[in-house]
Order: C-alpha cells, then sequence, then structure tokens
C-alpha cells in the first residue's frame, strides 16, 4: 500500500510540473507574440540542458523572450553584450589581491548565473567566445587555476547576427557545436505584427509575467526529462540519422558524436513536454533540424539553390528507415 501511495504521489507530481512547463509557455506568450514554436523549442532546451543559439537579425525580440523565460521561472539572469573590446575576465572572473589577507580573492564574471544571454556572441574575439566553451561544457569556469562550479540549472542563449553583418565574424565550428539547437524568430507576420504594436502601446509587456516555476522545478523537470524512455530501435534510428550526415557526399563535415546526444536529449524533451514519459519517432523529427542544421557544411561544390542543408536532411530523413514503435502514438 505505501508503495502504490508513492507511485501515485510521484505520478501527481509529474503532473504538476508537466503544468508549470505549460504555464511557463504561456507566461513568455505574453511578451513574445506568434513565436509558440521558438518558445516551445527554447524550453526543450533547457530541459535537456542544453545551449541555445539564436541567429537573427536585431529588433525581433531575442533579448525579451531570454527576459521573460527567467521571469516566469524565477532564475538567477545576467547578460552580456559582446564586443571586440570584451575580455575573457569579464565572462569568467578574475583575482584581485586583497591587502587584508595577502591574498588573491576571486570575483565572479557573468558567467556564473543560471540563465545567461550573450548578446551578438559573434563581434567579439576568438579568445572571450572560447571563455564560454568551459561553462557551456562543464558548468564550472577556471581562473588562476582554481575551478569554480556553476550552480545549475544552467543555460547559455547567445544571439548572433546573420553573418556578413558589420562588425561579426563566423563562429569556430567547435563553438557551434556546443550549441544544442540553432533557432531563428524572425519578423512577425503582419497580424501578429498588429497584435505587437496594439499591446506595446503604452505598457512594458514584460511587467506581466508571472512567476510559475522555480530553479527546483526546473532540476526536476530536468532529472525527469533524463529518464525519458527510448525503444533501442529509436537509439539505431538517431545513429543512422547522424551517421548518414557523415556518409552523404553533399556534406564537407557532418554531425559529431555531440550532435547524436543532443538529438537524443532534444526528442526525450520533446515526449516530456508532449506528456508521455517515452519517445516516438515523431519527436525526432520535430527537433532534428533544429539540432543539426549548424553542425553540418555543405560542399562547396553543391551551387544548385535546392541542394542546402535542409533539403539535404530532408532527404536523409526521407531514405532512413523509420524504427516501428507499438506504443500508441508513434
Amino acid at each position: 500500500m505505501h508503495h502504490l501511495i508513492a507511485s501515485i504521489a510521484e505520478q501527481q507530481e509529474g503532473m504538476d510540473l508537466h503544468r508549470k512547463a505549460l504555464s511557463i509557455i504561456h507566461e513568455i506568450r505574453k511578451a513574445i507574440i506568434g513565436k509558440d514554436d521558438i518558445i516551445c523549442k527554447v524550453l526543450l532546451a533547457i530541459l535537456a540542458k542544453g545551449h541555445v543559439l539564436l541567429e537573427d537579425v536585431p529588433g525581433v525580440g531575442k533579448t525579451t523572450m531570454v527576459v521573460a523565460l527567467s521571469a516566469a521561472m524565477d532564475l538567477n539572469y545576467k547578460r552580456i553584450q559582446f564586443t571586440p573590446e570584451i575580455m575573457p575576465a569579464d565572462v569568467v572572473g578574475y583575482s584581485l589581491y586583497d591587502k587584508n589577507t595577502g591574498g588573491l580573492t576571486w570575483q565572479p564574471g557573468v558567467a556564473l548565473c543560471n540563465l545567461l544571454l550573450v548578446d551578438e556572441i559573434n563581434r567579439a574575439s576568438s579568445k572571450t567566445q572560447s571563455a564560454l566553451l568551459e561553462a557551456m561544457e562543464e558548468n564550472a569556469v577556471t581562473v588562476d587555476g582554481v575551478t569554480h562550479r556553476i550552480e545549475p540549472p544552467y543555460t547559455v542563449i547567445a544571439t548572433q547576427n546573420p553573418v556578413g553583418s558589420a562588425g561579426t565574424q563566423l563562429l569556430p565550428e567547435s563553438q557551434m557545436d556546443r550549441f544544442m539547437v540553432r533557432l531563428s524568430l524572425g519578423y512577425p507576420a503582419v497580424e501578429d505584427e498588429v497584435n505587437i504594436l496594439k499591446r506595446k502601446q503604452g505598457q512594458d509587456l514584460l511587467h506581466s509575467i508571472q512567476r510559475v516555476a522555480g530553479a527546483a522545478d526546473v532540476l526536476e523537470m530536468q532529472r525527469q526529462t533524463e529518464a525519458v524512455y527510448l525503444d533501442d530501435d529509436l537509439y539505431l534510428y538517431i545513429a543512422r540519422l547522424v551517421a548518414a550526415t557523415r556518409e552523404n557526399p553533399l556534406f564537407r563535415l557532418g554531425a559529431s558524436p555531440r550532435g547524436s546526444l543532443a538529438l537524443l536529449r532534444m526528442s526525450q524533451a520533446a515526449a516530456w513536454l508532449a506528456g508521455r514519459d517515452y519517445v516516438i519517432p515523431k519527436d525526432v523529427h520535430v527537433v532534428v533540424f533544429d539540432v543539426l542544421s549548424h553542425r553540418l557544411s555543405a560542399c562547396g561544390q553543391v551551387t544548385a539553390p535546392e541542394e542546402t542543408v535542409q533539403t539535404i536532411l530532408t532527404e536523409i530523413i526521407k531514405k532512413t528507415p523509420r524504427p516501428r514503435i507499438t506504443r500508441e502514438g508513434s
């Protein structure tokens, strides 16, 4: 009987967390209009313990969305604007001499938070960009030989101007690979822009965002996401999709094993947000383009407009045998 009561309580907790996740999306929609798909995928990346690259033109609401996220989830939020003058110490911190103790005192950098917004990441020097890599990969920063842990949950959301914009440079492939997904808000539809104009007039929409979850809730959501079940055939399906990007002659660079793991985790997050404790092929398809496209590079001789990363990936998905999962909805 005690085991049954515990099981029911655990199921109820899971339902409550799922409602909180949907409430987070509802709150962000107050500030970001007409971009529900992107809002959901940013939340999926957080559930999957990943980082997000937002590649967009200025002024479409990237910063507003991140601030709304931090408010709805009550996370410690920091923002840094990358410019050529920003130094690695601004990101990871630095040591100061303390005359009282005669030793060095560590001054934390901006990376020490729960949710870090890095604006225009591709405007800073390579040295400054690389200062983020340890934080993104290890949830830690090292200053003067001392490693400082970053308390979870931890997510970096970086914005990037389109390549070719004034003062930008191409991110190295090793850094692109650290981002679980690359997303783009894009310009709003005309009807959505009308709603934005009407709702923005005379009010700050961010002030209407209510706290509906906390850091402890996010950590439990992440734990439950990790526990989402994958059939062996789905492990094989994900591995075959990624292997096909490496074998395709139209790609100069295929997806890394880090890409495979990112696709697995995002698929688990998609299943969890859909209210399931198991993954189906549809979950993989919902996130596959966002997870893999920025990890791939088409060969230089591919000049036909239709032979882009997206169209090649589409062909790979069509040709890769889809597993037969017996559970309902697969």
